[in-house]
């Protein structure tokens, strides 16, 4: 049985002063979590706002631990490359 996992990435970008500002640092994630990780990433949430991103990363594995091992590393790469800018991560599961 696939176990499919999703953390969310919150963001609050204070210094933002229009959404090109914004875009800087959500790409710049998606770009790194892709690459690193081979994992799905969108923003799925205050697309239209310039200091709020929530942005979205999933992996689907046959082992949940290698699946939480995925999401645990996600999270350092975007605590490290976003510093004080994320204020929060969940992550669910839905299989």
């Amino acid at each position: 049985m696939p176990c499919i996992g999703v953390i969310t990435f919150e963001l609050r970008i204070d210094d933002a002063q229009s959404l090109k500002d914004k875009r800087h640092f959500v790409q710049g994630l998606k770009d790194r979590l892709r690459a690193k990780f081979n994992v799905a990433v969108a923003e799925i949430d205050a697309q239209d706002s310039w200091q709020r991103g929530v942005v979205a990363c999933v992996t689907v594995s046959s082992d949940r631990q290698f699946a939480e091992k995925v999401l645990q590393a996600a999270e350092r790469e975007a605590a490290a490359f976003l510093g004080g800018i994320l204020v929060d991560a969940t992550v669910e599961w839905v299989a």
